[in-house]
């Protein structure tokens, strides 16, 4: 079987013995329904040609329907050729995909991370399929193995998502309504049971395992992607079985991913986001290791710091103005450790690491790149999106109109694109209003830092006075996080029915569209706080006697040991904290869903024509069943893409966020893998050419770190007013706190009678000094030399870098020229003599 269509129904003698009539009557008229559409949707699948094959199980008071499509022949070949499936031509010889294995047997240097994967797929140049010249292409004479498994599932669920069960004008249209409607409770292709096939002749083929038994581990408790000693020895490993023992388990966590097995079983769009995930965890490694060293030469900075020295020595030498009306004053020595703490952070090696980073980003891109292209061309999709993408199955069955495709010159289904653009605009519209709501959150995440901290610090009580600002912090990105995941479930189920209305032609555009609207609002949501604490908190705060403030509360000034240490605890808090909380979902939430999934039908009996009762679980459809619905690949590349943000635009503020991102990318790599074998059921295979829009974000990404990274060392850190302090006053700087520190203007020291210090460059007055000023426009150099000369080197890096390897573009002229040949019209056709 390729498909599994899912239904339930209930049985009459036990149903609703208790409920009223009226509801009864209610569920009747439903059930009615659901069994015409039903009805009418699998005689049209009939009249397609499919082949079904039905079982039954009891599950209490329900029968769980389970209906198995296959696919025959003829209908295979004249869907293939619709859906322009590509097929071998010619096998080429393996070639090694990755570079550091290149480089190593080329150094002659033993690789760890090598590692033999049975049953590895050929590769071959191949060409969109045609029925009148089948004979052309490799394997033609085998029809069981002719398509991959892949290729099969394309094609049924391409009949049954544009398959007509009612009226076309109310989109009664496809199996994905049917699901909505709970029709159908589940549709989804069977995972691989039985041991992978030898793969089509190839003059490089090893020898096929020895023949022996069929394996019977798909019928056993444990499941089928766990094999036994028995099928380890005989070398008979289904494909599910090879990714389990070679890619999903945790040994195998320093091995080089199984790409091409991943994309033999689960198709392009999922190789291609493990094959980016993988590449971007190896480039974390550099990234990693020069963060820990700046890390580190901060600890040793720290201790022959002299500012730090001062501080902590001055005892009751600087006494601070208030925090606000009813704080007391405060000793400057008390931000002793916490200075420090802002030290490991804040010194020269941020600034290398800064560039170092930004550079890390272009370089990192632009070899992706170049990835990217091999992949696309290795795996048969490097035209895809221009050319060989049809419309989506959902967007045939509803589009109102018909039209010439300019590129292909076939007849498609059309959708006016000024329609779209006014359900675009409207779409808009709702996205501001809910970005707007997570401004305003974060606008009462501030105020309430702000409120938090006043009543800590008139509270009376020496710890709470003492940690009044750095309690206030952390609970308030506690509840920005909380904030953070409410709001983002929320919108994301907003953003699918908004991108499903708009009526995108391919299944590409659809998800960059949906892509584009929640990264939008998660970007706005997981960094607004940081860009506050970075851009904004301290610096519009006033002076004492005349404070500013923001609908009535006190505007929120920086910790007394600066905000550069409030950023750090901040990404912290929500980097750390969403990656610790994510990777417990991932493993959690499966296992809790699959436990009580499998516990509701562990106890039910088949129903078969002899009456005779077998456990359900020797049946692999059932236990496909038990496993959980793939919903896609975007909470994957979200969270992925938003750690690159956080590892790009605030590295300067904490450079050991690329470490953490690499230990937790590690654990997600096999996390994601162990989902997909065990956990997921198989997904229809996608094809794809990349990343999509995940690309065009990361460069956007990676030209704001810029921007932010010279911003952020310019005016949050300490290290452009040190280096002025070292030319201009004291190179050893010392006196460098008391320069740093403003007296209280005359009005606020005759109001109190108490003289007092505060953290600004300005006189006794208030005003502003010539310092400030001169500072102002070092700051603004600064920010101007910086952004120039990573620009220029990255620009420099992007001209250096082909986007497609030499190797590639021969390979894909070579291709061409075979399908050419191959397909030429005039050519003897396979049933021509």
């Amino acid at each position: 079987a390729d498909f599994v269509l899912v239904w339930e129904t209930v049985l009459t003698e036990l149903s609703g013995q208790q409920d009223s009539r009226e509801n009864r009557g209610l569920q009747e008229t439903s059930a009615t329904t659901h069994r015409t559409w039903r009805k009418k949707f699998l005689d049209k699948l009939h009249a397609a040609g499919i082949h079904m094959e039905k079982h039954m199980t009891r599950v209490e008071k329900k029968m769980v329907h389970y209906l198995l499509l296959s696919v025959p022949w003829s209908v295979q070949c004249y869907y293939a050729e619709e859906l322009q499936l590509r097929v071998p031509l010619q096998a080429l010889p393996r070639q090694t995909s990755n570079w550091s294995a290149s480089v190593l047997r080329r150094l002659g240097i033993p690789n760890p991370m090598a590692q033999e994967v049975p049953n590895l797929p050929l590769d071959y140049y191949t060409c969109p399929f045609k029925a009148n010249k089948l004979c052309w292409f490799l394997g033609s004479n085998e029809q069981d193995t002719f398509f991959s498994t892949t290729q099969r599932h394309q094609i049924v669920y391409e009949i049954l998502a544009t398959t007509q069960y009612g009226h076309s004008r109310e989109r009664e249209v496809g199996v994905d309504r049917l699901l909505s409607e709970n029709v159908f409770t589940a549709a989804f292709p069977l995972h691989e049971a039985r041991p992978h096939r030898p793969p089509r002749d190839h003059p490089a083929a090893s020898p096929a395992p020895p023949a022996g038994p069929a394996p019977t581990r798909c019928l056993s408790p444990q499941g089928p992607y766990k094999p036994r000693p028995e099928e380890l020895a005989a070398g008979g490993l289904s494909q599910r079985q090879v990714l389990f023992r070679y890619w999903a388990s945790w040994g195998k966590w320093s091995k080089y991913q199984p790409l091409d097995h991943v994309r033999t079983y689960f198709g392009e769009k999922v190789a291609f986001y493990f094959a980016w995930l993988g590449f971007y965890t190896g480039w974390l490694l550099p990234a990693a290791a020069v963060g820990t060293v700046v890390f580190v030469a901060g600890i040793f900075l720290t201790f022959t710091d002299v500012p730090s020295q001062e501080i902590c020595t001055s005892e009751e030498q600087y006494w601070m103005c208030p925090l606000c009306k009813t704080c007391p004053y405060w000793p400057l020595s008390k931000i002793c450790s916490t200075f420090m703490a802002g030290r490991l952070f804040d010194h020269g090696g941020t600034v290398f690491f800064s560039i170092f980073m930004s550079l890390w980003a272009v370089l990192f891109l632009e070899f992706w790149k170049r990835t990217n292209a091999s992949l696309a061309h290795h795996w048969d999709c490097f035209d895809f999106e221009d050319i060989e993408e049809r419309p989506r199955p959902q967007f045939t069955a509803m589009a109102p109109m018909m039209r010439i495709n300019p590129v292909t010159g076939a007849e498609e289904p059309y959708f006016p694109k000024s329609s779209r653009l006014h359900r675009i605009l409207a779409g808009s519209m709702v996205i501001i209003m809910m970005i707007a709501m997570a401004v305003m959150f974060v606008v009462s995440v501030i105020l309430y830092r702000a409120v938090v901290a006043i009543l800590l610090s008139s509270s009376g009580y020496f710890w709470f006075v003492a940690s009044a600002s750095r309690i206030a912090s952390i609970t308030g990105s506690v509840v920005n996080l909380i904030f953070i995941l409410i709001l983002s479930k929320i919108y994301i189920s907003l953003a699918h029915f908004l991108t499903k209305w708009e009526m995108h032609r391919t299944q590409t555009k659809y998800e960059d569209a949906f892509t584009f609207k929640v990264f939008v609002f998660q970007f706005v949501t997981f960094y607004s706080s940081p860009v506050y604490i970075a851009f904004f908190k301290g610096k519009f705060i006033g002076y004492p006697g005349n404070y500013l403030s923001f609908l009535g509360v006190r505007n929120e000034e920086c910790s007394p040991g600066g905000c550069f240490i409030e950023l750090a605890q901040e990404l912290l808090v929500i980097m750390v904290g969403k990656q610790i909380i994510n990777n417990v979902q991932e493993v959690a939430i499966p296992k809790v869903k699959c436990w009580w999934h499998k516990h509701k039908l562990l106890s039910t009996k088949k129903a078969d024509e002899e009456g005779q009762s077998v456990l359900v679980e020797q049946a692999p459809w059932v236990m496909d069943h038990q496993l959980l619905v793939f919903e896609g690949l975007f909470d994957e590349y979200l969270e992925m893409v938003l750690q690159f943000g956080f590892i790009t635009i605030f590295v300067a503020a904490c450079p050991l966020a690329p470490l953490f991102a690499l230990l937790n990318n590690w654990v997600e790599i096999r996390l994601d893998a162990h989902k997909f074998i065990c956990d997921y059921r198989r997904p229809v295979a996608e094809r794809a050419q990349g990343i999509g829009i995940w690309f065009s974000i990361l460069e956007a990404i990676a030209h704001l770190a810029v921007i932010s990274n010279a911003f952020l060392i310019a005016f949050t850190s300490d290290f452009l007013p040190r280096m002025y302090y070292e030319y201009v006053h004291d190179s050893s700087l010392r006196g460098y706190v008391n320069f740093t520190l403003a007296y209280a203007p005359w009005d606020f020291v005759l109001q109190s009678n108490t003289t007092c210090r505060y953290r600004a460059f300005r006189d006794r007055d208030g005003n502003l000094t010539l310092t400030y000023w001169q500072l102002l426009a070092i700051r603004l150099g600064f920010i101007i030399v910086f952004e120039h000369v990573v620009f220029f080197i990255g620009r420099v890096i992007a001209w250096l870098v082909p986007d497609i390897p030499e190797s590639v573009e021969v390979k894909v002229k070579r291709e061409r020229y075979l399908a050419k040949e191959a397909l030429a019209e005039n050519k003897v056709g396979c049933g021509s003599s």
